[in-house]
């Protein structure tokens, strides 16, 4: 549904397209990946959009936030309901992947459980700040502007969340040769 007119488009363009990145991360900080952020987006775009063509709309960046909130639960709520958080998906499955075999699948797997428990061993602080950065992809200042620290902290703090992981592979893997 695109804006009928130059004024409706100029309004898109001054008052919503601005803010699609700093959704887009906000959105990404607070739900789970399996989400299609690009359609919570589209819908929150297209709500704010109908809200404003109705003359209700008193902030844009405020409805937008809170369309686009309201729609990530409403697809949480309907995947739990449908059962989606306990399957898993086909496409996501390896089994059928002839590119890789058994044996590589296997090792993936194994690092990536190896990774896991790497950074679920890390302190609570160093942990977060890590996940948010190489998880959800948040740059350092969107990370210390949201925990409320200076950029210097979040970025010792990556530093040693890397240090800590590789020590702890490292470790594992020495414990696993012998």
């Amino acid at each position: 549904m695109p804006p009928e007119n130059p004024e409706q488009s100029h309004w898109f363009a001054e008052e919503l397209q601005p803010h699609e990145p700093e959704l887009r991360a906000w959105l990404r900080s607070r739900f789970p990946p399996e989400l299609d952020f690009d359609d919570i987006i589209q819908d929150a775009f297209v709500s704010a959009w109908k809200a404003q063509k109705k003359g209700v709309l008193k902030s844009p960046k405020a409805f937008l936030f809170g369309a686009a909130r309201n729609l990530a639960l409403g697809s949480l709520r309907s995947r739990k309901v449908r059962g989606y958080d306990s399957m898993v998906q086909i496409e996501d499955c390896d089994l059928l992947d002839e590119k890789a075999g058994v044996q590589e699948t296997v090792v993936r797997n194994q690092e990536l459980q190896i990774l896991t428990l790497a950074i679920q061993s890390l302190p609570d602080r160093c942990r977060q700040i890590f996940t948010l950065r190489k998880v959800y992809g948040m740059t350092q200042r969107e990370i210390a502007k949201k925990l409320d620290l200076s950029p210097r902290t979040v970025n010792a703090q990556i530093t040693i969340g890397l240090h800590k992981c590789a020590m702890y592979v490292k470790s594992y893997c020495a414990e696993g040769m012998r």
